[in-house]
């Protein structure tokens, strides 16, 4: 009887366990903007690194576009560790840091997200939705603590 219990208990936890150590997908809704397709469009550059200082940084440091503006974001991760560069809400990626938190190896499989090995680069194809304040950041435990977050603004010209 109690081997059946436990095997039952494990079914039914094991879904969740392996959602909140696997893989995260997004679906959620987005004030922000949405996934673009490829075309002719804006290109925007952004460095991710280091510093000598031990501070972690985006280059440029604040990043702002025009409801309705479609853009490609091409990162590049000029450091020596692995990073990544999370665009959402001030809320949201605070909340992505406490699971993050929990669980840094998770894999990410957002549209507004990519995450680099060292000397990669990546893309992302955004169309910005709404006006207002927004964030990109590295959210792998203790990058955003050494700096690695900006201010994503989208606002009418």
């Amino acid at each position: 009887m109690m081997k059946s219990f436990m095997l039952v208990t494990a079914i039914a936890f094991f879904p969740a366990l392996a959602l909140a150590a696997g893989k995260h997908e997004g679906g959620h809704e987005n004030p922000m903007g949405m996934p673009a397709t490829d075309g002719d469009m804006q290109t925007v550059e952004v460095s991710m690194r280091e510093t000598e200082e031990g501070a972690m940084i985006f280059e440029p440091g604040e990043l702002s576009f025009a409801p309705g503006e479609t853009v490609r974001l091409v990162i590049t991760n000029n450091g020596e560790l692995e990073h990544e560069f999370v665009m959402d809400s001030v809320k949201t990626n605070a909340e992505h840091k406490e699971v993050m938190a929990k669980f840094p190896e998770m894999e990410h499989d957002d549209p507004n997200a990519v995450r680099l090995q060292p000397g990669e680069t990546g893309e992302i194809l955004w169309t910005f939705g709404e006006s207002g304040e927004f964030e990109f950041a590295c959210l792998i435990p203790g990058h955003y603590e050494a700096g690695m977050h900006g201010p994503l603004n989208v606002t009418e010209s």
